[in-house]
């Protein structure tokens, strides 16, 4: 701890600080899905036009369940105002270890915070506008002849939201390499030495989240190495910053 108020908390304070943190975020997620549920089933819709729009004419999604034509939307609300909920979920994180953290700590922190949700905002947006409509296309392309494609709204919806998170997942890596560096765990100048093996590694990565052409698995990669490079670069500078400081 970095201050005599902060080290003299027992852990029953500490556990009564996280109940209270963790009572904030249900209430805010709660707050914005009492909000967005009466647009459940135009949110719904917005998250499928991708899909829709590369539909063969006569092609429609169906729901296969008796309840998922309630459940799908209701799920999507839900998760969506998790994600909308992101900076108010990650400002209670650092409310609760921010006593815990020095004053160069906290002064990285915050950065991270707010760059870690932007990012995570970027990668869903990115799936969303760039790579759904080439993978539905590519899909409803291969479709044998005569096949009618009709998609189950609730396995739409799960495919939708994995490829969400692991986009959000992927455009945290500056954040990562930030965190790698500043942890000591590696350093600028060893991960610009890898750099060959983050290029295959990247490669592999989009082939296995996208279908098998060469366009899809670039639109992946390409953003992953901008993404690992400008982690190095902001790594590199908040190292000569510490190193500029220690002299």
């Amino acid at each position: 701890m970095n201050s005599s108020s902060a080290s003299s908390y027992t852990l029953f304070d500490h556990l009564l600080e996280l109940r209270s943190r963790l009572l904030n975020v249900v209430v805010g997620v709660l707050i914005v899905f009492l909000g967005l549920f009466y647009f459940a089933n135009e949110i719904y819709e917005y998250v499928s036009k991708p899909l829709m729009e590369t539909l063969p004419e006569g092609g429609q999604m169906i729901a296969t369940d008796v309840a998922s034509s309630f459940f799908a939307p209701f799920k999507l609300t839900m998760v969506l105002s998790i994600f909308i909920a992101m900076p108010f979920i990650l400002y209670q994180i650092w409310a609760f270890v921010a006593p815990g953290l020095y004053k160069n700590e906290k002064r990285l922190v915050i950065p991270l915070m707010f760059g870690s949700t932007l990012l995570f905002y970027s990668g869903i947006a990115f799936v969303y506008y760039v790579v759904f409509p080439i993978i539905f296309a590519f899909f409803t392309s291969v479709a044998p002849e005569g096949v009618n494609i009709a998609t189950d709204i609730t396995s739409y919806l799960d495919f939708v939201l994995k490829l969400f998170f692991a986009f959000g997942v992927v455009f945290e890596i500056p954040i990562v390499i930030i965190l790698l560096c500043w942890t000591g765990f590696t350093d600028p100048a060893s991960l610009r030495a890898k750099r060959p093996y983050v290029v295959v590694g990247a490669f592999v990565v989009g082939m296995l989240l996208t279908p098998p052409d060469i366009i899809s698995q670039t639109l992946l990669a390409v953003p992953m190495l901008l993404l690992f490079e400008l982690g190095v670069f902001i790594a590199s500078i908040y190292q000569k910053k510490n190193e500029s400081e220690e002299a």
